[in-house]
């Protein structure tokens, strides 16, 4: 009898469906069935573009077909998630812009005397079977930037969901089938986090591209350190508040920002540094701001914010705010907890020891600490082993620049909350939240190699 494993809703515990477990047999069939389609070579570009196109518009064509999957599985409020629908036709229009111009170069071989009447060519090809590794807390557009660059690139997809939250995988490649990509091109496996390693070291694996926690990403790249692996990880996202800025509408919202899907967005605002003229107001507004968000069931509406992925994450998150009040923080709002579900939380006085300010919380806490100097606020933006994304609300252009050339982030976002993401732009981190860019045309360049040809006379 095969082994299969339950998905629950994190917000009321019931089964809302449930898929196999796959084990090592099913890993070979899978890599050694890509490893075959990669042999014979990919799709023509243009096919490529055209199954990514008609994905994107069966998607919009029926966004509740995946709307109410993610709702369910992952607890996401029924308006966060049309959010992420619309977002992921973007990154499937974007993947078929960029199979249809991927391209290599010429090298001006006669620049060298050896070279003279030769014709060198580089050319980007498909690096081979792509392993993609996706996180709970975007199950349909996460997933859509490992598959669709992978299809655009021409090279077949092992994808592996995120345990809590497979049946929005599972839907899109049947979507996929739909649209015309051929059987084996992208192989959904559901396996547990234990049963990766075999897939991550298979020999036939060329490149793994995963979305999730540091700890967990950093492990899988010593574990194969010849392959080409691309990690986009964790945040704890500072923003910087300086005055002569509109406190109430910058308020509204870090309030969106910190607690949307319950906080759990690697770039969810999770420290906010109030210079001392607007501190006070700053707080005071964020927490009416806070106050006002609608908690509930997330197949609702008007929900907001609705359950964490589990309890145990709950407990954990309210834990450490337990640990910072103890410390000296003032709990402003919130901090209580119903099961799965934490009340967004407003924290003042944090201090870089605490656990909220030192890592990443991951769920629906936002911090305030006060300053007086622009550097100050900097470098205790930048003390922290993350660096995806930060903020800073200024009028001050000059302040904006000296912010975006002192923060040590992937990318520094200003007047404009750091949860900021379109799906084009070159997304990721540095230090531990990563080492690639996310994006279409960018994920397409990680997923080629350049294969250079030299062309001579014939002899």
């Amino acid at each position: 009898m095969t082994e299969t494993i339950s998905v629950t809703s994190p917000y009321d515990g019931r089964q809302v469906g449930e898929v196999p477990r796959h084990g090592d047999d099913d890993i070979d069939r899978a890599v050694d069935r890509a490893a075959q389609l990669h042999r014979r070579g990919a799709l023509p570009a243009h096919e490529r573009a055209a199954v990514l196109d008609r994905a994107a518009a069966a998607i919009e064509g029926d966004p509740d077909r995946f709307a109410r999957i993610i709702c369910d599985e992952a607890a996401k409020p029924i308006s966060t998630a049309r959010t992420e629908v619309a977002r992921a036709i973007d990154t499937f229009r974007f993947s078929a812009a960029a199979a249809r111009t991927v391209a290599g170069e010429l090298v001006p071989m006669d620049a060298s005397s050896a070279g003279e009447g030769k014709l060198g060519l580089v050319m980007r090809v498909p690096r081979g079977v792509v392993v993609g590794i996706s996180p709970f807390n975007f199950p349909l557009n996460l997933v859509a930037h490992k598959v669709a660059p992978a299809i655009a690139a021409g090279c077949p997809i092992i994808l592996k969901p995120a345990t809590a939250t497979p049946l929005t995988a599972l839907e899109l490649a049947r979507l996929l089938g739909e649209c015309g990509l051929p059987e084996g091109w992208l192989q959904v496996l559901t396996v547990r986090g234990s049963d990766t390693n075999r897939l991550v070291e298979h020999p036939d694996v060329a490149m793994i591209t995963f979305t999730g926690s540091p700890d967990v990403g950093w492990a899988i790249r010593e574990r194969v350190p010849r392959k080409e692996v691309g990690l986009e990880l964790g945040n704890n996202t500072p923003v910087i508040v300086e005055p002569g800025v509109d406190v109430d509408a910058v308020a509204a919202a870090l309030a969106v920002a910190g607690n949307g899907f319950a906080g759990q967005s690697c770039i969810s605002v999770q420290r906010i540094y109030a210079h001392a003229e607007v501190a006070d107001r700053l707080t005071d507004a964020l927490v009416r701001e806070v106050d006002a968000l609608v908690v509930g069931d997330p197949s609702d509406d008007a929900t907001q914010v609705s359950a964490l992925i589990d309890e145990g994450e709950a407990e954990r998150v309210a834990g450490w705010v337990d640990e910072a009040a103890q410390a000296g923080a003032t709990v402003c709002t919130g901090a209580s907890r119903d099961g799965a579900v934490l009340r967004p939380t407003v924290l003042s006085g944090i201090t870089p020891a605490m656990k909220v300010s030192a890592r990443e919380v991951f769920g629906p806490v936002v911090g305030v600490a006060t300053y007086t100097d622009l550097e100050e606020a900097m470098a205790r933006a930048n003390d922290t082993v993350y660096g995806l994304q930060a903020g800073i609300f200024t009028p001050d252009l000059d302040v904006a620049l000296r912010a975006a050339r002192t923060l040590d982030f992937g990318a520094v976002v200003v007047n404009e909350v750091p949860t900021f993401r379109t799906d084009q732009m070159p997304y990721g981190g540095v230090r531990d939240s990563g080492n690639t860019r996310e994006g279409p045309a960018y994920a397409v360049e990680d997923m080629t190699e350049r294969r250079l040809v030299v062309i001579d006379r014939p002899l």
